[in-house]
C-alpha cells in the first residue's frame, strides 16, 4: 500500500498535498485503471486527516475525471483516453459499440504473429486508415502553466518515434483541432481529463501517457545522510513541485530540497554550489553539466549528478508506437 504523508507546517493545504500525491500515484501507474482507492477511514488513519477532508479530495478527483465512484463498492481509478474506447462516431460504431474493441484486439494479435501492416490493412481497412491518418499529426497538449512538461514529452517522443511532434498549449487546442481533419493527441495522465473534454467533440483520438515512477531515484534518496541537500532540475515545474512533496513524505525535514528549471540560471547556480546530489531529466542534463563546469572553481566537492532515464513510461512509448503503426 502506498504511504501518503502530509506536511502539517507546509503552506500547501493538506487536502492539496493529498490530492497531488494521489494524482502522482495514478499518473505513474502505481494506481492503475480499475484500482480501488483506500477507504476514507484507512486514509484518515494513515495521514491523520479528517475523513471529510479525504472525501473532499476524492470528490475533486472524480470531478477531474481521475476516478469514479461505484455505489456500495468504493472509489476506482478511471480508464482514460484511448483505454476507455474509441472516439469515432460513425453510424456503424453507434450500432455496434463493441466492434471497435474487437477490431483492435484482432489487429494486435495479427501484428504479434508477424503480420505486416499492409497485410492487416487488407483485412481491417477502416481501422488501418484511421491509424495511418492520425499518425500524420501527433500533438502533445499540456496547460500553459506547465509547458515544460510538454517540452519534455516532445523531446522524448521525437527521440523514440522519429516523427515530428507538435506541442500545443491546452488553451489553444480547440483552435488547432479546428484546422485538422485527423490527429492523435497525447498528454500526461495529470491533464487527461481537460484534454479529453476539449478533444471529444472533434472526434479526435486522445492517448494518455504514463509517467516514469522514479523508483530507482527514490530508493537512492532513502539512503542519503541527514541534512544532505538534493537538487531537482526539470523542464516541468509540475514535476519539481511533486518531487518536493514526495521527498518530504519519504524523509520529512531530514533533507533540504531545492528545485528549478534549467532556464533559471540563478537558481541552477545555487543548486550546483549547495547540493550533494542533483537529479535531472534528460533534456536538462546538459545545462546541469555546464553549470557544474562553470562553477568548478567555487566547488570543493562537485555534486553527484543523476540523469533520469525517461519522463514517459516505457510501456506508454510502446503503446503509442503500436497505435500509430510505427512498431
Amino acid at each position: 500500500m502506498i504511504q501518503f504523508r502530509i506536511q502539517p507546517d507546509s503552506e500547501i493545504p493538506a487536502s492539496t498535498q493529498l490530492f497531488n500525491q494521489i494524482r502522482f500515484a495514478i499518473a505513474s501507474r502505481q494506481y492503475p485503471p480499475a484500482y480501488k482507492l483506500p477507504s476514507t477511514r484507512a486514509l484518515a488513519m494513515q495521514t491523520g486527516l479528517h475523513r471529510n477532508t479525504i472525501s473532499k479530495v476524492y470528490r475533486q478527483l472524480e470531478e477531474d475525471g481521475f476516478v469514479e465512484s461505484l455505489a456500495g463498492s468504493g472509489i476506482y481509478v478511471r480508464a482514460q483516453g484511448h483505454e476507455g474506447g474509441s472516439k469515432l462516431q460513425s453510424p456503424t460504431l453507434k450500432q455496434h459499440p463493441d466492434a471497435y474493441k474487437i477490431v483492435q484486439q484482432a489487429l494486435d494479435e495479427l501484428l504479434s504473429q508477424g503480420c505486416s501492416l499492409s497485410e492487416a490493412r487488407e483485412l481491417f481497412l477502416a481501422e488501418m486508415d484511421w491509424r495511418l491518418r492520425c499518425s500524420a499529426q501527433v500533438l502533445v497538449a499540456v496547460p500553459s502553466y506547465d509547458i515544460g512538461a510538454g517540452e519534455l514529452m516532445v523531446y522524448e517522443l521525437e527521440k523514440a518515434l522519429h516523427i515530428p511532434i507538435q506541442l500545443v498549449p491546452m488553451e489553444e487546442l480547440t483552435t488547432v483541432l479546428d484546422k485538422t481533419s485527423s490527429a492523435t493527441v497525447v498528454t500526461s495522465r495529470y491533464f487527461i481529463g481537460d484534454v479529453e473534454e476539449i478533444a471529444a467533440p472533434k472526434a479526435v483520438r486522445v492517448i494518455p501517457l504514463d509517467i516514469y515512477d522514479y523508483s530507482k531515484e527514490l530508493n537512492l534518496l532513502k539512503t542519503l545522510p541527514k541534512e544532505n541537500c538534493v537538487g531537482i532540475v526539470s523542464l516541468s515545474s509540475g514535476i519539481a513541485r511533486a518531487a518536493e512533496v514526495i521527498l518530504h513524505g519519504l524523509r520529512g525535514d531530514e533533507l533540504l530540497v531545492m528545485t528549478t528549471q534549467p532556464k533559471d540560471a540563478y537558481k541552477l547556480q545555487a543548486i550546483v554550489k549547495r547540493a550533494e546530489v542533483i537529479i535531472s531529466d534528460q533534456a536538462s542534463y546538459a545545462a546541469v553539466q555546464a553549470a557544474v563546469q562553470a562553477a568548478s572553481e567555487d566547488i570543493i566537492r562537485p555534486p553527484k549528478l543523476i540523469k533520469v532515464d525517461n519522463y514517459i513510461g516505457t510501456k506508454s512509448i510502446n503503446l503509442l508506437k503500436r497505435e500509430l503503426g510505427l512498431g
